[in-house]
């Protein structure tokens, strides 16, 4: 028997909170038994399906992540194996967990790399992503002031309206990109923009930025000078980022970053490496996806459901004989 969890169910069991920690722990984990698929791209007729997976055995966990665009439509699926017996647990509706996900890997990221003191924070972007990264932020940092921009008026006012209702702050929305990141201690992108949507000399010393967006090779939300101005260049994932980042895959092709300067949130959140080294310094985490993020948080949903007896329980994937 697997159980069957929907959208509502997701929103419901992973509180933004657990999202952070669950993304915390996962990120931080060395052990060398976790196998992490970067994003596989399927071309469709019209469209793209993307596939990623991972096993994380000290989890007792291993799943994937699918998800289709195609037609002007999105769907999402995962799927949670049990590690010993090789058992489908799970099978969830992945739109609210991936966004969930994405958001608490920015909180991690703005947690060990803003100045501690950081209260303003400038979104691009307001479409269903933009939430969830507003919401992580808020949960790490006492945000006094938010401004947000994206390029349609009516969607931008509507987020203003919405949010500034669920956090309970002013959110601003501005007419300009520059309006928005000019003075802010904290940056959010999150976009599907082709070219950059901020400019690193509208960055403030001392500035965090969340590259959240765009994760194709051929696609950039930061120009090469926010790159280049940034003491610290972290990542989800170094393996996926060569294939993705195009943040930084550019500005590497033009010979002014070298991989081995772009760090791993995991080795940050270890002691490995050190992070930001004091308050005038520039610091930019790309943000990806990993599958190793949407195995831990199936993981805690589909627990968190059973304790609670949520879900609908079906027969796929029942053993054989």
């Amino acid at each position: 028997m697997a159980l069957l969890l929907r959208e509502d169910d997701v929103r419901t069991l992973l509180p933004m909170s657990d999202a952070i920690a669950i993304t915390r722990d996962a990120l931080r984990s060395t052990r060398p038994d976790n196998d992490n698929l970067p994003r596989r791209r399927l071309r469709l007729r019209d469209g793209v399906l993307n596939v990623m997976a991972a096993s994380v055995p000290h989890l007792g966990a291993a799943g994937l992540k699918a998800y289709a665009a195609a037609g002007g439509s999105l769907s999402f699926v995962a799927l949670l194996w049990d590690v010993e017996t090789g058992r489908l647990q799970a099978i969830l509706e992945a739109d609210g967990l991936g966004r969930l996900r994405t958001g608490a890997a920015t909180g991690v990221a703005t947690d060990l790399l803003a100045i501690p003191r950081a209260s303003t924070l400038g979104l691009i972007g307001s479409g269903r992503q933009a939430e969830t990264q507003l919401e992580a932020v808020a949960a790490i940092r006492p945000l006094r002031s938010i401004r947000v921009f994206s390029r349609g008026p009516e969607s931008r006012n509507d987020f203003a309206r919405r949010m500034s209702s669920r956090l309970g702050i002013d959110v601003v929305p501005v007419e300009t990109a520059e309006e928005a990141v000019r003075g802010m201690e904290i940056v959010v992108t999150v976009t599907t923009a082709r070219e950059p949507v901020i400019q690193g000399a509208w960055l403030e010393e001392g500035a965090h930025v969340n590259a959240a967006g765009s994760n194709r090779a051929d696609r950039r939300e930061v120009d090469t000078d926010t790159v280049t101005r940034a003491s610290v260049v972290a990542v989800d994932s170094i393996t996926q980022a060569h294939q993705e980042a195009g943040d930084l895959i550019q500005p590497v092709h033009r010979g002014v970053l070298e991989w081995d300067r772009v760090l791993e949130l995991g080795t940050l959140l270890r002691g490995e490496e050190s992070g930001r080294e004091d308050e005038q310094q520039l610091t930019l985490y790309k943000s990806l996806g990993i599958a190793v993020e949407d195995v831990a948080a199936a993981r805690f949903v589909y627990q968190r459901a059973v304790e609670q007896g949520v879900g609908e329980e079906t027969t796929f994937g029942a053993p054989l004989g």
